[in-house]
């Protein structure tokens, strides 16, 4: 079964628009896993605009589903890791002007850096994900870099669903949809596991959920936005019975 990663960063945005205590990621993580999600995804940017150290800290203690760590490859981030110990972590690229993350991390122009990164990480028993763009030498350099997953960056495919027609079998959202599938195809290949995540929501989810060999998706700022109107442990049911319908499809 796909398992769904509820991203509440977002909670933490609204939290820090007043820089006060509420409303706590932790009570939204809760809420999400009593919702069916499998795990809770977090970044903690450079910059801590949303999410702060001390929320990865009581999350880690307190959340009994898997934690995935979003964060740059750096060493401050390294260390905070490998003492935080997530069950998971992903690798992103970071932009202070950026709203939220765009594109893929580039693990091809950067091979020696991730590895020794990946290595790091796994040395004390974290697994590492990479964030990457549908690029075929991008699941190639993850492979060789030791990355054990790879989360497909379908943010091109959400923006076609949404400029051209909201439907799947749109030419200009197959393209992107098929870019993602050979993707997925050449990292199970390739022996890791396939991911899938951003910009996606209650209306565009399905056509990557039925890919073949998905096993993850991470969702966040759509299920967030709808929490406002009907509680996150809706919110979360609500997507993640659109991800098994279209898992059985």
């Amino acid at each position: 079964m796909i398992e769904l990663g509820v991203n509440i960063d977002h909670v933490a945005t609204v939290r820090e628009a007043r820089a006060t205590w509420e409303p706590d990621p932790v009570w939204a993580a809760v809420e999400a896993h009593l919702g069916g999600a499998g795990g809770i995804t977090i970044h903690l940017r450079e910059d801590r605009r949303h999410i702060q150290d001390a929320d990865v800290h009581r999350l880690k203690e307190l959340v009994q589903i898997k934690l995935n760590l979003e964060m740059a490859a750096t060493d401050e981030m390294i260390g905070i890791a490998s003492e935080i110990r997530p069950q998971i972590v992903m690798l992103v690229p970071e932009g202070r002007d950026e709203i939220t993350t765009e594109g893929g991390l580039d693990v091809a122009g950067a091979r020696e850096r991730m590895t020794d990164v990946v290595q790091r990480l796994t040395g004390v028993g974290i697994p590492v994900s990479a964030f990457i763009d549908p690029d075929l030498d991008q699941v190639a350099a993850a492979a060789e870099c030791g990355f054990a997953v790879c989360e497909v960056h379908t943010g091109p495919y959400a923006h076609a669903f949404h400029e051209h027609g909201r439907s799947a079998d749109m030419p200009e959202v197959a393209a992107r949809l098929s870019e993602v599938a050979r993707a997925g195809e050449a990292i199970i290949e390739a022996g890791m596991r396939f991911n899938a995540g951003h910009a996606l929501n209650y209306a565009n989810v399905q056509p990557i959920a039925a890919l073949p060999g998905i096993r993850e998706l991470h969702i966040g700022h759509s299920i967030v936005s709808r929490s406002i109107f009907i509680g996150m442990r809706q919110a979360v049911r609500e997507m993640r019975s659109l991800i098994i319908e279209a898992g059985r499809s």
